[in-house]
């Protein structure tokens, strides 16, 4: 990798830190009261999905210890909002899925950050958006190849 490459790849990834950040920060303002972004992100996660998962599936897709996935689904069924069940094939493990409850919270977070997302897109431009995607895409598939 040359010197230029490699100071390409920092500015990047440097950016993208950036945007985290201030991506994680404006959603979190504006979430409802009492739920976090990891709080949004498995629901929204398991609004999409047609069956149920495990703690250890969820760990996994959102590259976290079973640890903490495990207490971020505790969180969540506290407040009601997922069903945490034993496999019925192996009692030594859970199934969740996403309660009526979870839905409604997870569709107001969908309203509450609709528009700062449509703003930040409007922004930047429709065709902006359009050439970053697969950008983004590939760089989270050869990450997610990394670990």
């Amino acid at each position: 990798m040359t010197e230029t490459t490699q100071h390409l790849a920092v500015a990047l990834f440097s950016e993208l830190l950036a945007v985290d950040q201030l991506v994680r920060h404006s959603l979190a303002r504006v979430l409802p009261k009492g739920m976090e972004l990891s709080h949004f992100s498995v629901l929204n996660h398991l609004a999409h999905s047609a069956s149920e998962r495990s703690p250890t599936q969820l760990a996994l897709t959102f590259h976290l210890t079973r640890g903490a996935m495990t207490n971020t689904l505790a969180k969540l069924e506290w407040a009601g909002y997922v069903h945490v069940r034993p496999d019925w094939d192996d009692a030594r493990k859970k199934m969740v899925s996403i309660s009526p409850a979870g839905r409604a919270a997870r569709d107001a977070a969908i309203a509450a950050i609709t528009p700062l997302v449509a703003d930040v897109a409007a922004r930047v431009g429709e065709d902006n958006v359009r050439a970053a995607l697969p950008l983004l895409r590939e760089l989270r598939v050869k990450l997610a190849d990394q670990t």
